[in-house]
Protein backbone atom coordinates (compact mmCIF):
# COMPACT_ATOMS: atom_id res chain seq x y z
CA UNK A 1 0.00 0.00 0.00
CA UNK A 2 1.70 3.36 -0.60
CA UNK A 3 2.12 6.51 2.01
CA UNK A 4 -1.80 7.65 1.73
CA UNK A 5 -3.54 3.34 1.80
CA UNK A 6 -3.52 3.89 -1.72
CA UNK A 7 -3.11 0.39 -2.60
CA UNK A 8 -6.62 -0.57 -4.30
CA UNK A 9 -7.80 -4.04 -3.02
CA UNK A 10 -7.25 -5.59 -6.58
CA UNK A 11 -3.65 -4.39 -6.39
CA UNK A 12 -2.79 -6.19 -3.58
CA UNK A 13 -4.53 -9.69 -5.01
CA UNK A 14 -1.03 -11.19 -4.96
CA UNK A 15 -0.72 -10.64 -1.41
CA UNK A 16 -4.12 -12.16 -0.38
CA UNK A 17 -2.68 -14.96 0.57
CA UNK A 18 0.12 -16.40 -0.81
CA UNK A 19 -1.91 -17.95 -3.79
CA UNK A 20 -2.07 -19.67 -6.54
CA UNK A 21 -0.81 -21.31 -10.15
CA UNK A 22 -0.55 -24.14 -12.67
CA UNK A 23 2.45 -27.59 -13.55
CA UNK A 24 1.29 -28.92 -16.84
CA UNK A 25 2.94 -32.50 -16.09
CA UNK A 26 1.21 -35.05 -17.14
CA UNK A 27 0.58 -37.94 -14.85
CA UNK A 28 2.03 -41.73 -16.03
CA UNK A 29 -0.24 -44.27 -15.58
CA UNK A 30 -4.19 -44.63 -15.31
CA UNK A 31 -6.20 -46.56 -12.56
CA UNK A 32 -9.89 -47.15 -11.02
CA UNK A 33 -12.84 -48.05 -12.85
CA UNK A 34 -14.70 -44.66 -12.42
CA UNK A 35 -11.84 -41.83 -12.73
CA UNK A 36 -14.79 -39.42 -11.86
CA UNK A 37 -15.94 -40.77 -8.26
CA UNK A 38 -15.42 -38.82 -5.35
CA UNK A 39 -12.18 -39.63 -3.84
CA UNK A 40 -10.80 -41.62 -7.11
CA UNK A 41 -7.40 -41.01 -7.86
CA UNK A 42 -7.77 -40.73 -11.79
CA UNK A 43 -3.82 -41.58 -12.31
CA UNK A 44 -2.27 -44.03 -10.23
CA UNK A 45 0.91 -43.18 -9.33
CA UNK A 46 0.68 -39.58 -10.24
CA UNK A 47 3.07 -38.23 -11.68
CA UNK A 48 6.41 -37.45 -10.08
CA UNK A 49 7.00 -33.57 -10.64
CA UNK A 50 9.51 -32.22 -7.97
CA UNK A 51 12.61 -34.45 -6.22
CA UNK A 52 14.71 -32.82 -3.86
CA UNK A 53 17.23 -33.97 -1.71
CA UNK A 54 17.37 -31.99 2.04
CA UNK A 55 20.85 -30.52 0.34
CA UNK A 56 18.80 -29.10 -2.57
CA UNK A 57 15.91 -27.91 -0.81
CA UNK A 58 17.70 -25.87 1.69
CA UNK A 59 19.62 -24.68 -1.09
CA UNK A 60 16.86 -23.71 -3.44
CA UNK A 61 15.52 -21.84 -0.04
CA UNK A 62 18.54 -20.09 0.09
CA UNK A 63 18.82 -18.45 -3.52
CA UNK A 64 15.66 -15.81 -2.60
CA UNK A 65 15.03 -13.45 0.25
CA UNK A 66 11.88 -15.37 0.34
CA UNK A 67 13.20 -18.34 0.89
CA UNK A 68 16.02 -17.50 3.32
CA UNK A 69 13.02 -15.97 5.28
CA UNK A 70 11.04 -18.99 5.01
CA UNK A 71 14.39 -21.05 6.47
CA UNK A 72 14.69 -18.79 9.03
CA UNK A 73 11.35 -18.69 10.41
CA UNK A 74 10.29 -22.27 9.21
CA UNK A 75 14.30 -23.98 10.16
CA UNK A 76 16.22 -25.84 7.98
CA UNK A 77 15.27 -28.97 5.84
CA UNK A 78 15.54 -32.13 8.24
CA UNK A 79 14.06 -34.18 5.12
CA UNK A 80 14.04 -34.09 1.05
CA UNK A 81 10.97 -33.68 -0.21
CA UNK A 82 9.45 -35.38 -3.32
CA UNK A 83 6.20 -33.52 -5.32
CA UNK A 84 3.63 -36.07 -7.02
CA UNK A 85 0.89 -33.64 -8.90
CA UNK A 86 -2.82 -35.74 -8.47
CA UNK A 87 -5.83 -35.91 -9.99
CA UNK A 88 -8.90 -36.93 -8.50
CA UNK A 89 -12.62 -36.78 -8.21
CA UNK A 90 -14.83 -34.84 -6.37
CA UNK A 91 -17.87 -32.62 -6.58
CA UNK A 92 -18.80 -28.88 -7.38
CA UNK A 93 -20.73 -26.51 -4.92
CA UNK A 94 -24.24 -27.92 -6.83
CA UNK A 95 -22.87 -31.24 -6.17
CA UNK A 96 -22.04 -31.35 -9.74
CA UNK A 97 -19.27 -34.52 -10.90
CA UNK A 98 -15.83 -32.93 -11.51
CA UNK A 99 -12.32 -33.44 -11.29
CA UNK A 100 -9.84 -31.11 -9.33
CA UNK A 101 -6.20 -31.77 -8.53
CA UNK A 102 -3.44 -31.25 -6.19
CA UNK A 103 0.20 -31.72 -4.85
CA UNK A 104 1.29 -35.00 -2.48
CA UNK A 105 4.45 -33.89 -1.47
CA UNK A 106 6.24 -36.40 1.28
CA UNK A 107 9.15 -36.14 3.19
CA UNK A 108 12.43 -38.33 1.81
CA UNK A 109 16.09 -38.85 3.59
CA UNK A 110 17.26 -40.78 5.86
CA UNK A 111 16.65 -39.56 9.32
CA UNK A 112 14.50 -40.94 11.31
CA UNK A 113 11.82 -38.29 11.07
CA UNK A 114 11.76 -38.46 7.20
CA UNK A 115 10.79 -42.32 6.83
CA UNK A 116 8.46 -44.66 7.57
CA UNK A 117 4.83 -44.41 8.95
CA UNK A 118 4.33 -40.71 8.47
CA UNK A 119 1.49 -38.14 10.09
CA UNK A 120 -0.21 -36.18 7.25
CA UNK A 121 -0.97 -32.37 6.89
CA UNK A 122 -4.11 -31.78 4.84
CA UNK A 123 -3.66 -28.22 3.93
CA UNK A 124 -6.42 -25.39 2.32
CA UNK A 125 -4.73 -22.62 0.68
CA UNK A 126 -5.87 -19.24 0.62
CA UNK A 127 -7.59 -17.03 -1.98
CA UNK A 128 -6.34 -16.76 -5.38
CA UNK A 129 -7.30 -15.29 -8.58
CA UNK A 130 -5.23 -16.79 -10.92
CA UNK A 131 -7.04 -19.44 -12.63
CA UNK A 132 -3.77 -21.90 -13.62
CA UNK A 133 -2.86 -21.99 -9.48
CA UNK A 134 -1.45 -25.57 -8.47
CA UNK A 135 0.33 -25.75 -5.57
CA UNK A 136 2.83 -29.17 -6.87
CA UNK A 137 4.27 -26.17 -8.27
CA UNK A 138 7.28 -26.52 -5.90
CA UNK A 139 9.68 -26.29 -9.14
CA UNK A 140 8.16 -23.47 -11.15
CA UNK A 141 9.04 -20.31 -9.53
CA UNK A 142 6.83 -18.39 -12.41
CA UNK A 143 3.70 -19.91 -10.98
CA UNK A 144 1.68 -17.87 -8.87
CA UNK A 145 0.86 -20.66 -6.55
CA UNK A 146 4.97 -21.10 -5.64
CA UNK A 147 5.33 -19.09 -2.89
CA UNK A 148 2.61 -21.40 -0.77
CA UNK A 149 4.11 -24.22 -1.82
CA UNK A 150 7.28 -23.41 -0.93
CA UNK A 151 5.71 -22.63 2.48
CA UNK A 152 3.80 -25.56 3.31
CA UNK A 153 7.05 -28.21 2.08
CA UNK A 154 9.11 -26.31 4.56
CA UNK A 155 7.21 -25.98 7.26
CA UNK A 156 5.90 -29.76 6.90
CA UNK A 157 7.07 -32.01 4.78
CA UNK A 158 10.64 -31.12 5.14
CA UNK A 159 10.10 -31.87 8.70
CA UNK A 160 8.71 -35.08 8.38
CA UNK A 161 4.97 -34.45 7.50
CA UNK A 162 3.10 -35.65 4.16
CA UNK A 163 1.41 -32.69 2.79
CA UNK A 164 -2.06 -33.48 0.77
CA UNK A 165 -3.39 -30.33 -0.65
CA UNK A 166 -5.85 -30.00 -3.30
CA UNK A 167 -5.87 -26.75 -5.88
CA UNK A 168 -9.79 -26.59 -5.66
CA UNK A 169 -12.29 -27.26 -8.26
CA UNK A 170 -12.81 -24.87 -10.70
CA UNK A 171 -8.89 -24.36 -10.71
CA UNK A 172 -5.84 -25.93 -12.55
CA UNK A 173 -7.19 -28.44 -14.95
CA UNK A 174 -10.48 -28.93 -13.23
CA UNK A 175 -13.14 -27.93 -16.00
CA UNK A 176 -15.60 -26.39 -13.80
CA UNK A 177 -16.56 -22.68 -15.28
CA UNK A 178 -16.56 -21.37 -11.37
CA UNK A 179 -15.06 -21.82 -7.58
CA UNK A 180 -17.10 -22.56 -4.76
CA UNK A 181 -15.49 -20.47 -2.62
CA UNK A 182 -15.89 -20.47 1.15
CA UNK A 183 -18.96 -23.27 0.21
CA UNK A 184 -18.09 -25.11 3.73
CA UNK A 185 -19.97 -27.83 2.63
CA UNK A 186 -18.13 -28.34 -1.08
CA UNK A 187 -14.73 -27.75 0.17
CA UNK A 188 -14.68 -30.15 3.06
CA UNK A 189 -16.14 -32.75 0.61
CA UNK A 190 -13.00 -32.03 -1.67
CA UNK A 191 -10.39 -31.74 0.98
CA UNK A 192 -11.80 -35.40 2.06
CA UNK A 193 -11.64 -36.45 -1.63
CA UNK A 194 -7.80 -35.27 -1.71
CA UNK A 195 -6.97 -37.27 1.00
CA UNK A 196 -9.14 -40.32 -0.10
CA UNK A 197 -7.10 -40.09 -3.11
CA UNK A 198 -3.32 -39.34 -1.83
CA UNK A 199 -3.92 -42.45 0.54
CA UNK A 200 -4.60 -44.56 -2.56
CA UNK A 201 -0.77 -43.45 -3.72
CA UNK A 202 0.86 -44.30 -1.17
CA UNK A 203 2.82 -45.96 -0.67
CA UNK A 204 4.84 -43.74 -3.28
CA UNK A 205 8.46 -43.66 -2.27
CA UNK A 206 8.22 -45.86 0.77
CA UNK A 207 5.93 -43.28 2.18
CA UNK A 208 3.16 -44.83 4.57
CA UNK A 209 0.52 -43.01 6.39
CA UNK A 210 1.02 -43.51 10.65
CA UNK A 211 -3.02 -42.84 11.17
CA UNK A 212 -2.15 -38.95 12.22
CA UNK A 213 -3.94 -36.55 10.56
CA UNK A 214 -3.54 -32.82 11.18
CA UNK A 215 -5.85 -30.70 9.22
CA UNK A 216 -4.17 -26.54 8.59
CA UNK A 217 -4.60 -23.78 5.72
CA UNK A 218 -4.27 -20.26 5.87
CA UNK A 219 -6.95 -17.23 4.72
CA UNK A 220 -9.59 -19.09 2.78
CA UNK A 221 -7.51 -22.44 3.45
CA UNK A 222 -8.67 -21.58 7.37
CA UNK A 223 -12.05 -21.63 6.78
CA UNK A 224 -11.86 -24.72 4.77
CA UNK A 225 -9.65 -26.43 7.10
CA UNK A 226 -12.43 -25.74 10.09
CA UNK A 227 -15.11 -26.84 8.32
CA UNK A 228 -13.37 -30.29 7.05
CA UNK A 229 -12.40 -31.00 11.12
CA UNK A 230 -16.10 -30.13 11.49
CA UNK A 231 -17.10 -32.32 8.44
CA UNK A 232 -14.63 -35.11 9.13
CA UNK A 233 -15.86 -35.21 13.21
CA UNK A 234 -19.67 -35.11 12.19
CA UNK A 235 -18.71 -38.19 9.84
CA UNK A 236 -16.79 -39.82 12.98
CA UNK A 237 -13.16 -39.97 11.00
CA UNK A 238 -10.45 -39.35 12.40
CA UNK A 239 -8.31 -36.04 13.25
CA UNK A 240 -5.76 -35.51 15.65
CA UNK A 241 -5.72 -32.05 15.55
CA UNK A 242 -6.67 -28.81 13.43
CA UNK A 243 -4.97 -25.16 13.04
CA UNK A 244 -7.22 -23.20 11.18
CA UNK A 245 -4.98 -20.17 10.01
CA UNK A 246 -6.34 -16.28 9.43
CA UNK A 247 -9.72 -17.81 7.94
CA UNK A 248 -13.18 -16.15 8.16
CA UNK A 249 -15.34 -18.86 10.18
CA UNK A 250 -17.33 -16.36 11.59
CA UNK A 251 -18.35 -15.63 7.94
CA UNK A 252 -22.01 -14.13 8.24
CA UNK A 253 -21.03 -11.79 10.86
CA UNK A 254 -17.76 -10.66 8.35
CA UNK A 255 -20.32 -10.49 5.59
CA UNK A 256 -22.36 -7.77 7.87
CA UNK A 257 -19.20 -6.31 9.20
CA UNK A 258 -18.40 -5.82 5.08
CA UNK A 259 -22.20 -4.17 4.18
CA UNK A 260 -22.07 -1.97 7.16
CA UNK A 261 -19.05 -0.25 5.56
CA UNK A 262 -16.20 -2.28 6.85
CA UNK A 263 -14.60 -3.27 3.69
CA UNK A 264 -11.89 -5.06 4.10
CA UNK A 265 -8.74 -4.95 1.65
CA UNK A 266 -9.85 -7.52 -1.48
CA UNK A 267 -13.25 -6.80 -0.94
CA UNK A 268 -13.57 -6.12 -5.02
CA UNK A 269 -12.27 -9.76 -5.04
CA UNK A 270 -14.09 -11.51 -2.48
CA UNK A 271 -17.52 -10.25 -3.14
CA UNK A 272 -17.68 -11.73 -6.94
CA UNK A 273 -16.03 -15.35 -5.77
CA UNK A 274 -18.20 -15.04 -3.20
CA UNK A 275 -21.52 -14.19 -4.72
CA UNK A 276 -21.06 -16.58 -7.89
CA UNK A 277 -20.08 -19.79 -5.47
CA UNK A 278 -23.36 -19.18 -3.66
CA UNK A 279 -25.47 -18.45 -6.79
CA UNK A 280 -24.24 -21.57 -8.07
CA UNK A 281 -24.91 -23.43 -5.42
CA UNK A 282 -28.08 -22.32 -4.04
CA UNK A 283 -29.62 -20.27 -7.08
CA UNK A 284 -31.57 -17.91 -5.13
CA UNK A 285 -29.00 -14.52 -4.89
CA UNK A 286 -31.00 -13.26 -8.26
CA UNK A 287 -32.25 -14.10 -11.55
CA UNK A 288 -29.76 -11.98 -13.09
CA UNK A 289 -26.74 -10.16 -11.98
CA UNK A 290 -27.39 -6.96 -12.80
CA UNK A 291 -29.78 -7.09 -9.53
CA UNK A 292 -26.52 -7.26 -7.09
CA UNK A 293 -23.97 -5.49 -9.24
CA UNK A 294 -23.66 -2.31 -11.34
CA UNK A 295 -22.70 -1.76 -15.22
CA UNK A 296 -20.36 -2.36 -16.86
CA UNK A 297 -19.77 -5.14 -14.38
CA UNK A 298 -23.11 -7.09 -14.08
CA UNK A 299 -22.69 -8.53 -17.74
CA UNK A 300 -19.57 -10.14 -16.64
CA UNK A 301 -18.46 -10.59 -13.14
CA UNK A 302 -19.65 -14.12 -13.26
CA UNK A 303 -17.47 -15.08 -15.18
CA UNK A 304 -14.66 -13.20 -14.40
CA UNK A 305 -12.51 -15.21 -11.41
CA UNK A 306 -10.25 -16.83 -11.22
CA UNK A 307 -8.42 -15.90 -14.31
CA UNK A 308 -5.60 -16.33 -16.67
CA UNK A 309 -5.77 -12.47 -17.35
CA UNK A 310 -4.36 -9.85 -15.10
CA UNK A 311 -6.44 -8.55 -12.64
CA UNK A 312 -5.44 -4.90 -14.44
CA UNK A 313 -6.70 -6.30 -17.50
CA UNK A 314 -9.58 -7.08 -16.05
CA UNK A 315 -10.36 -3.65 -14.67
CA UNK A 316 -9.70 -2.32 -18.23
CA UNK A 317 -11.80 -4.52 -19.65
CA UNK A 318 -15.45 -3.50 -17.27
CA UNK A 319 -15.18 -6.80 -15.61
CA UNK A 320 -13.69 -6.17 -12.12
CA UNK A 321 -14.08 -3.02 -10.04
CA UNK A 322 -11.78 -1.01 -7.63
CA UNK A 323 -14.24 -0.12 -4.89
CA UNK A 324 -17.29 -2.17 -3.36
CA UNK A 325 -19.81 0.55 -2.90
CA UNK A 326 -21.00 3.75 -3.85
CA UNK A 327 -20.02 7.25 -1.91
CA UNK A 328 -24.11 7.93 -1.82
CA UNK A 329 -25.67 6.27 1.10
CA UNK A 330 -28.63 4.22 -0.14
CA UNK A 331 -32.07 6.03 0.75
CA UNK A 332 -34.02 4.36 3.41
CA UNK A 333 -37.54 3.36 2.09
CA UNK A 334 -40.26 5.79 2.25
CA UNK A 335 -41.73 6.53 5.69
CA UNK A 336 -38.77 5.08 7.55
CA UNK A 337 -37.69 7.27 10.36
CA UNK A 338 -35.13 9.58 9.96
CA UNK A 339 -32.77 7.46 12.56
CA UNK A 340 -32.77 5.03 9.48
CA UNK A 341 -31.17 7.34 7.09
CA UNK A 342 -28.74 8.46 9.44
CA UNK A 343 -27.51 5.35 9.72
CA UNK A 344 -27.01 4.78 6.18
CA UNK A 345 -25.51 7.95 6.61
CA UNK A 346 -22.90 7.02 9.04
CA UNK A 347 -21.41 3.61 7.44
CA UNK A 348 -21.09 4.89 3.97
CA UNK A 349 -18.04 5.71 4.54
CA UNK A 350 -18.14 4.12 8.08
CA UNK A 351 -17.59 6.84 10.56
CA UNK A 352 -16.97 4.25 13.77
CA UNK A 353 -15.99 1.74 12.21
CA UNK A 354 -16.70 -1.43 13.86
CA UNK A 355 -13.46 -3.90 13.53
CA UNK A 356 -10.91 -2.87 13.84
CA UNK A 357 -11.04 1.07 13.85
CA UNK A 358 -7.38 1.50 13.11
CA UNK A 359 -8.55 0.65 9.80
CA UNK A 360 -11.12 3.36 9.00
CA UNK A 361 -8.77 5.01 6.69
CA UNK A 362 -8.47 1.81 4.41
CA UNK A 363 -12.50 0.59 4.91
CA UNK A 364 -12.89 4.10 3.33
CA UNK A 365 -11.14 2.94 -0.26
CA UNK A 366 -13.90 0.51 -0.34
CA UNK A 367 -16.53 3.51 -1.48
CA UNK A 368 -16.40 5.37 -4.93
CA UNK A 369 -18.12 6.55 -7.67
CA UNK A 370 -18.08 3.20 -10.10
CA UNK A 371 -18.99 0.71 -7.29
CA UNK A 372 -19.28 -2.89 -8.15
CA UNK A 373 -22.82 -3.28 -5.91
CA UNK A 374 -25.82 -1.50 -6.56
CA UNK A 375 -27.15 0.76 -3.78
CA UNK A 376 -30.30 -1.22 -3.95
CA UNK A 377 -28.91 -4.59 -3.32
CA UNK A 378 -26.66 -3.13 -0.37
CA UNK A 379 -29.90 -1.34 1.11
CA UNK A 380 -31.58 -4.83 1.36
CA UNK A 381 -28.85 -6.40 2.89
CA UNK A 382 -28.60 -3.51 5.47
CA UNK A 383 -31.82 -3.65 6.29
CA UNK A 384 -32.39 -7.18 6.89
CA UNK A 385 -28.68 -7.27 9.11
CA UNK A 386 -30.88 -4.69 11.34
CA UNK A 387 -33.55 -6.71 11.42
CA UNK A 388 -32.05 -9.65 12.24
CA UNK A 389 -29.04 -8.57 13.59
CA UNK A 390 -25.48 -11.11 13.84
CA UNK A 391 -24.75 -11.53 17.37
CA UNK A 392 -21.34 -10.02 17.01
CA UNK A 393 -21.72 -7.43 14.14
CA UNK A 394 -22.64 -4.29 14.76
CA UNK A 395 -22.26 -4.92 18.45
CA UNK A 396 -21.08 -7.92 19.87
CA UNK A 397 -24.19 -9.49 21.86
CA UNK A 398 -24.79 -13.10 21.70
CA UNK A 399 -21.56 -13.66 19.72
CA UNK A 400 -23.76 -16.19 17.38
CA UNK A 401 -25.02 -15.94 13.96
CA UNK A 402 -28.24 -14.10 13.25
CA UNK A 403 -30.84 -16.70 14.00
CA UNK A 404 -33.40 -15.92 11.07
CA UNK A 405 -31.99 -13.46 8.16
CA UNK A 406 -34.50 -13.15 5.43
CA UNK A 407 -31.58 -11.50 2.37
CA UNK A 408 -30.99 -14.65 0.30
CA UNK A 409 -26.96 -13.68 0.67
CA UNK A 410 -27.36 -13.06 4.44
CA UNK A 411 -29.10 -16.42 4.73
CA UNK A 412 -25.76 -18.10 2.02
CA UNK A 413 -23.33 -16.45 4.98
CA UNK A 414 -24.91 -18.26 7.64
CA UNK A 415 -25.16 -21.80 5.84
CA UNK A 416 -21.20 -21.14 5.03
CA UNK A 417 -20.81 -19.58 8.67
CA UNK A 418 -18.82 -22.31 11.16
CA UNK A 419 -20.45 -20.76 14.47
CA UNK A 420 -22.53 -24.38 14.61
CA UNK A 421 -19.77 -26.81 16.04
CA UNK A 422 -17.80 -27.97 18.78
CA UNK A 423 -14.29 -29.75 18.37
CA UNK A 424 -13.68 -32.99 19.95
CA UNK A 425 -9.95 -32.88 19.05
CA UNK A 426 -7.53 -30.03 19.37
CA UNK A 427 -7.73 -26.83 17.86
CA UNK A 428 -5.31 -23.93 17.44
CA UNK A 429 -6.44 -20.86 15.63
CA UNK A 430 -3.57 -18.13 14.40
CA UNK A 431 -3.94 -15.18 13.18
CA UNK A 432 -2.18 -11.03 13.61
CA UNK A 433 -4.99 -8.46 15.27
CA UNK A 434 -4.30 -5.82 12.76
CA UNK A 435 -5.30 -7.84 9.89
CA UNK A 436 -6.73 -5.69 7.02
CA UNK A 437 -7.84 -8.56 4.94
CA UNK A 438 -9.80 -11.19 7.35
CA UNK A 439 -10.33 -9.27 10.40
CA UNK A 440 -9.16 -11.06 13.72
CA UNK A 441 -11.38 -10.41 16.31
CA UNK A 442 -14.26 -10.73 14.25
CA UNK A 443 -13.55 -14.13 12.92
CA UNK A 444 -11.18 -15.87 15.98
CA UNK A 445 -11.95 -14.02 18.39
CA UNK A 446 -15.61 -14.65 17.74
CA UNK A 447 -14.58 -18.26 17.57
CA UNK A 448 -12.96 -18.18 20.73
CA UNK A 449 -16.13 -16.24 22.28
CA UNK A 450 -18.11 -19.13 20.84
CA UNK A 451 -16.38 -21.88 22.48
CA UNK A 452 -15.54 -20.21 25.28
CA UNK A 453 -16.85 -20.46 28.85
CA UNK A 454 -19.23 -23.77 29.56
CA UNK A 455 -18.18 -25.43 26.06
CA UNK A 456 -16.79 -28.81 26.27
CA UNK A 457 -14.20 -27.86 24.42
CA UNK A 458 -13.36 -25.01 26.75
CA UNK A 459 -13.29 -27.34 29.60
CA UNK A 460 -11.43 -29.55 28.06
CA UNK A 461 -8.70 -27.17 27.14
CA UNK A 462 -8.85 -28.02 23.43
CA UNK A 463 -9.51 -24.66 21.86
CA UNK A 464 -6.23 -22.15 21.55
CA UNK A 465 -6.34 -18.92 19.77
CA UNK A 466 -2.87 -17.06 19.11
CA UNK A 467 -2.20 -13.74 17.85
CA UNK A 468 1.08 -13.59 16.79
CA UNK A 469 0.79 -9.50 16.69
CA UNK A 470 1.00 -9.50 20.31
CA UNK A 471 3.73 -9.38 23.30
CA UNK A 472 4.97 -12.76 24.67
CA UNK A 473 4.05 -13.72 28.49
CA UNK A 474 6.10 -15.06 30.72
CA UNK A 475 6.78 -18.58 29.85
CA UNK A 476 5.11 -18.02 26.51
CA UNK A 477 5.17 -21.52 24.10
CA UNK A 478 4.73 -19.22 21.49
CA UNK A 479 6.99 -16.51 22.56
CA UNK A 480 9.63 -17.31 19.83
CA UNK A 481 6.63 -17.13 16.85
CA UNK A 482 5.84 -13.52 18.27
CA UNK A 483 9.54 -11.98 18.67
CA UNK A 484 9.81 -13.56 14.99
CA UNK A 485 6.57 -11.74 13.91
CA UNK A 486 7.45 -8.45 15.81
CA UNK A 487 10.76 -8.24 13.93
CA UNK A 488 9.68 -8.97 10.66
CA UNK A 489 6.88 -6.64 10.66
CA UNK A 490 9.34 -3.73 12.05
CA UNK A 491 11.89 -4.61 9.11
CA UNK A 492 8.50 -4.39 6.51
CA UNK A 493 8.33 -0.66 7.82
CA UNK A 494 12.14 -0.24 8.02
CA UNK A 495 12.33 -0.96 4.17
CA UNK A 496 9.79 0.97 3.45
CA UNK A 497 11.16 3.98 5.50
CA UNK A 498 14.71 3.70 3.69
CA UNK A 499 12.66 3.06 0.27
CA UNK A 500 11.21 6.87 0.80
CA UNK A 501 8.37 6.23 2.84
CA UNK A 502 6.81 8.63 4.68
CA UNK A 503 4.53 7.29 7.25
CA UNK A 504 6.82 5.13 9.16
CA UNK A 505 6.48 2.11 7.09
CA UNK A 506 2.78 1.76 8.16
CA UNK A 507 1.10 1.58 4.78
CA UNK A 508 3.54 -1.06 3.71
CA UNK A 509 3.39 -3.68 6.92
CA UNK A 510 -0.88 -3.24 6.18
CA UNK A 511 -0.17 -3.91 2.57
CA UNK A 512 2.30 -7.08 3.30
CA UNK A 513 0.12 -8.21 6.62
CA UNK A 514 -2.05 -10.78 5.61
CA UNK A 515 -0.35 -12.33 2.55
CA UNK A 516 3.45 -11.91 3.37
CA UNK A 517 3.81 -11.05 7.54
CA UNK A 518 1.75 -13.38 9.24
CA UNK A 519 1.50 -16.37 7.33
CA UNK A 520 5.14 -18.49 7.82
CA UNK A 521 5.03 -17.54 11.49
CA UNK A 522 1.28 -19.13 11.98
CA UNK A 523 2.34 -21.89 10.00
CA UNK A 524 5.31 -22.39 12.30
CA UNK A 525 2.94 -22.57 15.31
CA UNK A 526 0.85 -24.92 14.05
CA UNK A 527 3.86 -27.22 13.39
CA UNK A 528 5.05 -26.63 16.69
CA UNK A 529 1.37 -27.17 18.07
CA UNK A 530 1.11 -30.54 15.66
CA UNK A 531 4.34 -32.06 16.95
CA UNK A 532 3.27 -30.70 20.95
CA UNK A 533 -0.07 -33.12 20.21
CA UNK A 534 2.22 -36.03 18.76
CA UNK A 535 4.58 -35.93 21.88
CA UNK A 536 1.81 -36.08 23.62
CA UNK A 537 0.25 -39.02 22.48
CA UNK A 538 -2.02 -37.86 19.81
Amino acid sequence: MSTHYRLTALAAAALLAACGGSDDATPTAGGGSDPNARGALVFNPPAQVTALSAAQFTAQLNESATGRSLAQVLGTPRCGVTVHAMQFGTVGGAGETTRSSGALMLPTGSDAGCTGARPIVLYGHGTTTVRSYNIAALSDRGNAAYGEALTIAAAYAAQGFIVVAPNYAGYDISTLGYHPYLNADQQSKEMIDALAAARKALPLGGASDSGKLFISGYSQGGHVAMATHRAMQAAGQTVTASAPLSGPYALSAFGDAVYYGNVNLGATIFTPLLSTSFQKAYGNLYTNPSELYNAPFASSVETALPSNETTNNLIAQGRLATTLFSTTPPTAPAGSPPSLQATLNAVTPPTTPTTPAALAPLFALGFGSNPLVRNEARLAFLLDAIANPDGAVPTFTTGRAATAPANNLRKAFKANDLRNWTPTRPVLMCGGNADPTVFYALNTGTMQAYWGSGSTAAAAGLVQALDVDSAATVSDPFGAVKAGFAQAKAGTAAAAVAGGATDGGASAVISAYHGGLVPPFCSAAARGFFQQVLASGG
